[in-house]
């Protein structure tokens, strides 16, 4: 399938359709009004846009599009998850989830809907407990293909999302540039207009890329992929660690924590006999005792052709405890989309052949 020739109209911007109507002689207003039919009224033609100048409309037409993201597939969970298989331009695939989630991702407790979006079709950073990566990286997700999910949940559901987590596919970090435009115009009142404490940008631990991103004049949370607390442990499973060392990404984080001067959540994904002992607690609470920061546990969750198993419930709450004894903020996250792989970890690079849609083999 090939590539579409325009922009997608999600991926610019209120000042990118300033600086666009400005080079061909239009008012500056005029960018105010398409954000506004795209966002709030929420238009799927520039025909519709009918305070436009038929002329402009044309323009428009000639070079944008709206690339909308087609529905695939929608994997419906015993807990109510949802998980949709999107199409972009190109024919790659992409998973999003829509979590009801009574706790949100960054601890806190929560009515509301979550999104868990992706950034990247694919992954390059090769967790070892993680089905994203399995087949390898393809490519950075657009401004627009980043947003066009939050649009297109909103669209299928009737429903506004108010929670969002790049949790996803792909390394969000990895794709910076990107990413901080789609969070401006997820964020912004002219736009999708979701708070940005409402917003959970999730890494591996990209050292550099957080210190760039705590300088975003935005209030959004930081959550980090930890899954070890020490060097030895983190790299069994996390190879990111041999590139930006734990003493590397904590430099980063008080960083982020001077800057943003708000808390950071520890993701730990619990896995039997690899980083569930208790002395790996009690560093894990040394470490997040100091930096205030919280920590979810999450118990492994099942990837086929991958060797990692669960703790045992027992073992889940030890660990738990350990974490509380230290002074830590903590909570055991039960998983939500299990049942249809969509729980943490479970996201899987897919494509669309003659026969259907198929899980993509490693490499």
């Amino acid at each position: 399938m090939s590539a579409s020739p325009l922009p997608s109209v999600f991926g610019l911007t209120l000042d990118d359709w300033i600086e666009w109507m400005q080079e061909r002689g239009q008012p500056k207003f005029r960018a105010k009004q398409i954000v506004e039919w795209l966002y709030q009224k929420r238009v799927s033609s520039f025909e519709e846009m009918t305070n436009l100048s038929r002329e402009l409309r044309q323009l428009l037409t000639e070079h944008f599009s709206f690339g909308a993201l087609p529905v695939v597939r929608v994997t419906g969970s015993e807990d109510s998850t949802r998980k949709y298989l999107f199409r972009l331009h190109d024919g790659r695939l992409i998973e999003t989830v829509r979590i009801p989630a009574n706790v949100n991702f960054a601890g806190d407790r929560s009515p509301r809907i979550t999104l868990c979006i992706s950034s990247q079709v694919g992954c390059a950073y090769d967790c070892k407990f993680c089905a994203s990566g399995l087949a390898g990286f393809t490519r950075n997700l657009e401004a627009a293909e980043i947003v066009g999910q939050v649009l297109a949940v909103e669209r299928e559901t009737g429903e506004p999302v108010r929670n969002i987590v790049f949790m996803g596919m792909g390394e969000p970090l990895a794709n910076l540039t990107r990413l901080t435009k789609a969070l401006e115009i997820l964020n912004a009142d002219w736009g999708v207009n979701i708070g940005a404490r409402h917003m959970t940008v999730s890494t591996s631990g990209l050292a550099p890329q957080i210190e760039k991103l705590s300088k975003l004049p935005m209030q959004i949370r930081l959550a980090i992929s930890l899954h070890g607390a020490t060097d030895e442990v983190r790299e069994k499973i996390m190879p990111v660690n041999k590139k930006y060392s734990i003493t590397r990404l904590f430099e980063a984080l008080e960083t982020w924590r001077d800057v943003k001067k708000q808390k950071i959540t520890f993701e730990y994904i619990l896995i039997e006999g690899v980083n569930d002992s208790l002395e790996q607690a009690e560093v894990l609470a040394k470490r997040a005792r100091g930096l205030n920061a919280k920590v979810n546990l999450i118990p492994y969750n099942t990837v086929e052709g991958l060797p990692w198993k669960r703790p045992d419930v027992p073992q889940q709450e030890a660990f738990l405890h350990t974490l509380e004894r230290g002074g830590v903020k903590a909570t055991l996250r039960r998983e939500k989309g299990h049942d249809i792989d969509a729980a943490c970890g479970q996201l899987r690079l897919q494509q669309e052949t003659e026969e259907g849609i198929i899980v993509k083999e490693q490499g």
